[in-house]
């Protein structure tokens, strides 16, 4: 939740999620709310089927326009990122949405302005109440593309940002993808928003385009005036309204120092990520969609700890083929190889479903039928994925994985299936690695806590300690009201991942964590001295990590982690942990710190 308070200076210091590093100084661009009363009127049988040409129209300049922003983008930042206009484009397309807006205008007889409204509202309410990050985050790409198709329907090719011609920092209630995406790099310095998240595709453009921003403000758009200076920091998540000038002066030292550790950091890819007494540790890297692999291979990673295979399934009408599964992960096995890709097995449920899929209505679908338990009861489908995935492993170092394993008797129950897709593929002449490494994520307390007895069935484990936080602490981090009790370094969060690595190295299972824990280079000693053999991140953040296991002695994070498991609170963990990398590698607290905290001389990695 965001905060503000004052300083002595005059100054109002507010407190968001920061999405993008790097600092920006200027004066305030304020964007106008979109706000823009939409037509509404009611149309005669004759005037609907007229109203339905006028959609189709837009909906084709629409299109053209998102093919334009993807080349665009991929100029500037790289074909991983355009492809983000690819899910614009599956809104777009997507068969519901588009008969929901027909159905408007047909059967309520609204103008198709109206008409879209609607069915985004209707859209984006339902994305706004899923627990899932990645989905939720698509309401942004809906409200982006409903507001492209009313505006070209208006014939305008007008945006709030067009014109811009003065040196500024961009405040509004939110900013949609393709605004910035197409954003002026020479005039627009950082942005700060009201609303969003670090997961979203905005966040996700900034970072591309290398724009320092500031999300999750709550009202800083009814705070500032146009023209007034402001100070964002990307990396802290701060913005400040009317910097002193002693602010100015130390944000520029800030900003310079910042630029020199990244570059220093980006050293480090070919270097190996192993102790400064030399043990090893597998860094690997996370990923949603197969436009994300030259990224994998830019951070240095080694291999794919987590390639989640939603995308393929969720935005269409049918399910994805085995050849088309295949192609996607066929594509990743070649590209890392020889470095391995473990594919998680689909996490459909909850929210998450094909629409050809229908499951009845669950009140609480998150504790209900989702992930494994629903592969399990979809055979058919779990098998079309498992033989695609088999497949795949002739092509490179392929691993597979199971969501939201609760007992041993799921673990027997997908063995079984693999063990039948083996069958028929050798009976179909069909090659595939034989001893295709298969795991299972601890993602429930009641894994963790059964691991001995899952260990004999599996080869590896893989702790997902987003939900394993949220399911040991009974908090969802995504709301506000109870955020503050989300706590990774929670004792009981630990003890859970020490009986799981403890479980596992007894059974010659080695174990890797590839939720946000492993993200975090502040929490990497601690992993690495309870034991964990391997740790998977978004690319982005391999580097810090790196350097975080190069810059400790496996000695000193054994030690740490001793000490930590005799503490009583979460706090206290998470400041043993600062303290040790404020020896070690300070450069990582000055990376997530403020202007002039933690300062020192220590060079990334050495």
């Amino acid at each position: 939740m965001a905060s503000a308070r004052k300083t002595s200076s005059g100054e109002m210091v507010l407190k968001g999620i920061g999405v993008s590093p790097g600092i920006a100084v200027a004066p305030v661009f304020l964007l106008a709310a979109d706000d823009r009363l939409v037509p509404e009127r009611r149309l005669t049988d004759r005037e609907a089927l007229a109203e339905i040409m006028r959609l189709e129209n837009a909906i084709i300049e629409t299109r053209r326009q998102l093919t334009d922003i993807h080349r665009h983008v991929e100029e500037q930042a790289g074909r991983q990122h355009a492809d983000i206009f690819d899910m614009h484009k599956l809104v777009l397309d997507d068969p519901a949405f588009i008969a929901e807006v027909f159905d408007g205008i047909l059967k309520r007889h609204a103008n198709a302005e109206h008409a879209i409204r609607l069915a985004a509202e209707g859209y984006t309410d339902t994305l706004s109440r899923v627990e899932d990050d990645y989905l939720r985050e698509r309401v942004s790409d809906v409200k982006d593309v409903a507001r492209r198709l009313i505006r070209n329907l208006s014939d305008s090719t007008h945006t709030p940002l067009t014109g811009l011609s003065v040196r500024s920092v961009i405040v509004g209630v939110d900013l949609a993808p393709s605004e910035t995406a197409t954003l002026q790099r020479e005039w627009v310095l950082g942005f700060a928003t009201d609303q969003g998240s670090p997961t979203s595709h905005t966040a996700i453009m900034a970072r591309a385009l290398g724009i320092p921003a500031v999300v999750g403000l709550s009202n800083i758009s009814q705070l500032v005036k146009v023209g007034e200076e402001i100070l964002v920091d990307g990396s802290s998540g701060e913005v400040v309204l009317r910097p002193s000038t002693e602010r100015r002066r130390m944000a520029g030292l800030y900003a310079e120092e910042q630029r020199t550790i990244q570059t220093e950091l980006g050293t480090l890819r070919d270097q190996p990520a192993e102790t400064a007494d030399g043990h090893a540790i597998v860094l690997s890297a996370n990923v949603e969609l197969v436009s994300e692999l030259p990224a994998v291979l830019q951070s240095g990673a080694q291999g794919i700890g987590l390639f989640r295979s939603e995308y393929l399934y969720i935005s269409r009408e049918t399910l994805p083929s085995e050849e088309e599964q295949l192609a996607a992960y066929g594509e990743a096995a070649k590209a890392m190889a020889p470095q391995p890709v473990i594919i998680r097995t689909v996490d459909l449920g909850g929210d998450k479903f094909a629409s050809s899929v229908r499951v009845p209505h669950e009140v609480n679908p998150f504790l209900g039928f989702r992930a494994i338990r629903f592969c399990l009861a979809q055979p058919a489908l779990f098998k079309t994925q498992v033989r695609a995935i088999l497949r795949a492993s002739a092509l490179g170092r392929v691993s597979m994985m199971y969501p939201m394993i609760s007992n041993v008797g799921e673990v027997r129950q997908a063995n079984a299936i693999v063990d039948a897709c083996k069958e028929e593929l050798r009976g179909e002449g069909l090659d595939f690695d034989e001893k295709m490494p298969v795991g299972a994520m601890v993602e429930i307390p009641s894994a963790a806590l059964t691991a001995e007895i899952i260990a004999p069935h599996v080869k590896f484990f893989s702790l997902g300690t987003n939900d394993l936080v949220q399911y040991t602490l009974a908090v969802d981090r995504v709301n506000e009201r109870v955020a503050h009790l989300y706590e990774p370094t929670h004792p009981a969060v630990l003890r859970l991942i020490r009986c799981t690595i403890e479980a596992g190295h007894a059974h010659g299972v080695w174990v890797g964590v590839c939720g946000e824990m492993a993200g975090n280079p502040v929490l990497t000693p601690l992993l690495v001295g309870m034991g964990l053999d391997e740790l998977s991140t978004v690319p982005a953040n391999v580097p810090a990590v790196k350097d975080a296991i190069r810059r400790v002695r496996l000695s000193d994070a054994q030690a740490l982690a001793e000490n930590a498991a005799k503490l009583g609170t979460a706090a206290e963990i998470l400041d043993l942990c600062r303290e040790l990398t404020k020896r070690t590698a300070p450069e990582i607290l000055r990376l997530a710190g403020k202007p002039g905290a933690e300062r020192g001389s220590a060079t990334p990695g050495k």
